[in-house]
């Protein structure tokens, strides 16, 4: 057998190797979803993707002979370290055959890296942050992944375990039919909350879309922001949040953005997303020449969304504001036509939405890891 040699990609056909590596590997795997070629491009571009301007990173590539047999990144993100006060760094886009000689090298090589840079231990996997897809699917693998949401083989915690490392936090996903939630009883919930709280909830502007996101961030993103308390939690720079806006303009539905106001101030904010992964999974990682038809086609078949964030500053946590959000967001969404809701990811604890949400009938249906390696 020959051995495993692992270089960075420093060249375009590198580049195009690191991109194509998950497509060769999971081809054959039915719960896969392709990304896009050219989103995952734009997200590693360290150029140009608003990210890497308050982080490093390098990509790694492990070959056997003339085969690519793995890849991961290595970062150091300066936002969560000075967020945090941590000297941590973080590993990502792992992908690997079913080797924990192969898996092994290509940690190592990131362990190596970011302790060139003062990091005193290795994190993840995060691609590249905890803003983006994040952790390692460890249970549920007989279902596909949500839009934004990661999937891959049962091997791939194994290998992690091999190699030594632990669990850092473990993320949940919930399931719930929308069809079964009481209706009256969400409509009553909406709306005393709003009654009582004084505050207002309303659909994204989508025609003052810009300025809708820069006043989202003051929530969502910021250091301040509601939360800034989540373990985990990464400010982000206005640049980057806009840019994240911009990607999901496209598939984002007004009535399932929701803003909460008192006298024109931002207190709360909820979103979720169609599952464009339905439509995806078609286009096979291509927009041309018909990936871009198919993803138009399946988008109106699409009868699942999900809950990627609900946050409520500190002030207006006690008023229930949160519940009248879900509650919202429950009613418009049967009212599109929406069926399946997953609620993802919900730190495992965070008792007090894990119970709400067991309350409310939601199932636990995955659970996803993030590790660490000392």
């Amino acid at each position: 057998m020959e051995g495993i040699e692992v270089v960075a990609v420093d060249n375009q056909k590198a580049l195009k190797q690191f991109v194509e590596l998950p497509f060769s590997l999971h081809c054959d795997d039915p719960h896969w979803v392709p990304p896009l070629r050219i989103a995952v491009k734009e997200l590693l571009d360290r150029k140009k993707h608003p990210f890497y301007l308050d982080a490093e990173a390098e990509f790694f590539l492990a070959r056997r002979g003339e085969n690519v047999v793995g890849r991961v990144a290595a970062i150091v993100d300066k936002a969560h370290n000075r967020f945090h006060g941590e000297n941590a760094g973080f590993f990502g886009f792992f992908e690997s055959v079913n080797d924990p000689v192969v898996a092994g090298a290509l940690l190592s090589q990131a362990r190596q890296w970011v302790s060139g840079r003062g990091a005193q231990f290795l994190r993840g996997p995060v691609n590249p942050s905890t803003n983006y897809e994040c952790a390692l699917l460890i249970d549920g693998f007989e279902f596909d992944p949500m839009v934004m949401m990661t999937y891959n083989p049962p091997y791939y915690p194994a290998l992690m375990e091999q190699l030594g490392l632990r669990k850092a936090k473990d993320l949940f996903a919930y399931s719930h039919d929308a069809r079964n939630i009481d209706s009256p009883k969400i409509n009553r919930i909406a709306d005393r909350v709003i009654r009582t709280s004084g505050v207002t909830i309303r659909p994204i502007d989508m025609k003052n879309f810009d300025a809708e996101v820069a006043r989202i961030w003051e929530v969502y993103g910021a250091a301040t922001g509601a939360w800034a308390d989540n373990w985990g939690f990464v400010p982000m720079s206005k640049a980057e949040f806009a840019a994240m806006g911009k990607e999901m303009k496209m598939i984002v539905k007004p009535e399932l953005v929701l803003v909460g106001e008192v006298a024109g101030k931002v207190v709360g904010f909820a979103l979720a997303l169609p599952d464009v992964n339905q439509a995806l999974k078609h286009a096979r990682g291509n927009l041309l020449p018909t990936g871009l038809l198919k993803i138009l086609y399946y988008q109106r078949l699409i009868k699942s969304v999900r809950v990627l964030a609900l946050g409520v500053v500190e002030e207006y946590r006690a008023s229930g504001l949160a519940a009248g959000f879900y509650a919202t967001l429950v009613r418009n969404a049967r009212k599109l036509g929406y069926e399946a809701c997953e609620m993802s990811w919900i730190l495992e604890d965070n008792v007090l939405m894990n119970r709400s949400l067991e309350v409310m009938g939601a199932k636990r249906y995955k659970t996803y890891r993030i590790y660490e390696w000392n």
